[in-house]
């Protein structure tokens, strides 16, 4: 039934655009891991988030094959910018291939290296931050963006119930534990509202003050 439901949510939505679609199909036939792509739904929602927040400025922590930051850099306003920052440079001449094909490509700009040490160089204010990165990382990540969110700014965060092994509190996987000690410290940071949506396997909106 899950399945169905999710197909039948897929044929009542704006389509995947044919960009997005190969860029899909290449992901999974190409590369290891390709559940990290964020998908035909959680790529219009993130699009549908940035037609809300109207964003100018956006920063995404962790790209892999760029598909989330294509559907993001859609919403932008025009002659907005997005920043997106990859650690695994094996992924840069497919990720920026797709880059250069995209009709947003000049709102794009594509970083490889560590985000603890590129995002201090980004002289910017954003207006969104999607935080899709190492999950080990993600308080660090969280207080290193903090400062470069505007008032009334979004940061958003993936994979926050990261398949539901964040109620497992006897599981020590690192990345398991990085996602709950960061679910705790925004349930308890009083500078900002927050609420987790549960699509796949963990999205948490979260608004600054």
């Amino acid at each position: 039934m899950e399945e169905l439901l999710e197909q039948y949510i897929l044929d009542h939505i704006d389509k995947e655009g044919d960009l997005l679609k190969r860029l899909s199909r290449d992901t999974h036939v190409k590369l290891l891991r390709p559940r990290m792509l964020s998908g035909h739904l959680q790529g219009r929602i993130l699009k549908m988030i940035c037609r809300m927040i109207r964003p100018d400025k956006i920063l995404e922590l962790g790209t892999f094959t760029g598909y989330s930051a294509l559907c993001m850099a859609e919403g932008l306003n025009p002659g907005g910018v997005l920043h997106t920052i990859e650690m695994d440079d094996e992924l840069e001449d497919f990720t920026r291939s797709y880059f250069e094909q995209s009709p947003y490509r000049e709102s794009i700009r594509f970083h490889i290296g560590d985000a603890m040490k590129i995002v201090p160089t980004l002289d910017e204010v954003f207006d969104l931050v999607f935080i899709d990165a190492d999950k080990r990382h993600y308080c660090e990540y969280y207080e290193l963006v903090f400062e470069k969110v505007r008032p009334g700014g979004f940061i958003l965060a993936d994979n926050t119930l990261w398949d539901g092994k964040v109620i497992d509190l006897q599981s020590k996987d690192r990345q398991t534990v990085g996602i709950r000690e960061f679910n705790d410290l925004i349930a308890s940071d009083t500078r900002v509202e927050k609420v987790i949506v549960p699509l796949r396997d963990g999205l948490t909106l979260i608004w600054k003050k």
